[in-house]
């Protein structure tokens, strides 16, 4: 067990966006238009106007105070470092032809997309309730992995939905698995519109809530123990104090969208986010 676990730390490490070791590819490659998010427009292959020639954000530390919210909640989860440094064997998009800058930005999206799937594997795999389809998988992670070392071409023309759709089957029978043992009744949100709801104290044990629009739902002092949170929406929902305890399929993003306290008690997966306040 000891193994199994450092070696899901040590995954879940090498999933984590490392911005030493990419172009800023997430900073050109992706679009974004002017909103409560990003103070500006920006199409996608065009390099933000903040990102300096070392390839890094020149107000980083400001983001927030400038307007670029939607930045603070970005994971690649890995990504940018794996296009640059692997993909491209650490050829950047400066240099080189037009051509290989729009092929770097074109495989960027579909290698985070693979590592989003990664991240979910990889938790699935320590979850020991799920131990009766640990084979499957360990089966289907080796072969993400393999798609990731795709080339550039090979990149470009997989066709993730696909990939996704066979992953998601055995994501849901995880879920199952994991949520089998929360006792009580366990609600069935999946999908569900609760766009500010007001849930304040609620009993989420072992919950699905698989996509849910969560989006500025008051889940103060809500129990989330064991709930599956994969794709829900929290933009700006209110998790103070509230207990995510074994809470799974839950990613630092969707965290990030949130607003919590020193209170809110979290999975291991995932770290408390900076502008969380401090109340207890």
């Amino acid at each position: 067990m000891l193994n199994v676990m450092r070696d899901h730390k040590a995954a879940r490490a090498e999933l984590r966006g490392d911005c030493e070791r990419c172009f800023g590819l997430c900073c050109v490659a992706l679009p974004f238009a002017r909103s409560a998010d990003f103070a500006v427009d920006k199409d996608a292959g065009t390099p933000c106007r903040n990102l300096q020639d070392d390839h890094r954000c020149g107000i980083h530390a400001r983001l927030r105070q400038k307007g670029f919210t939607g930045c603070t909640v970005y994971d690649c989860f890995g990504a940018g470092q794996q296009v640059s440094q692997i993909t491209f064997g650490g050829q950047g998009w400066r240099s080189g032809p037009p051509e290989h800058a729009r092929r770097m930005f074109d495989v960027f999206p579909v290698v985070r997309q693979l590592h989003e799937l990664l991240w979910y594997l990889t938790e699935a795999l320590a979850l020991p309730a799920a131990r009766p389809v640990h084979a499957d998988l360990r089966t289907a992670l080796e072969k993400t992995e393999e798609l990731t070392g795709g080339t550039p071409e090979e990149l470009a023309e997989l066709d993730v939905a696909a990939h996704r759709e066979e992953i998601n089957v055995l994501l849901l029978r995880t879920s199952e698995l994991a949520r089998a043992g929360t006792q009580g009744r366990k609600k069935n949100r999946r999908g569900a519109d609760l766009m500010g709801a007001r849930l304040r104290g609620a009993d989420l044990r072992g919950a699905t809530l698989r996509g849910a629009y969560l989006i500025a739902a008051d889940l103060t002092g809500a129990d989330l123990r064991g709930a599956d949170l994969i794709g829900a929406d929290l933009r700006d929902a209110d998790l103070t104090d509230a207990d995510l305890t074994g809470a799974f399929f839950l990613t630092q993003p969707q965290l990030n969208a949130a607003r919590g306290s020193a209170g809110t008690r979290l999975p291991e997966s995932v770290t408390r986010p900076g502008h969380w306040t401090a109340q207890v």
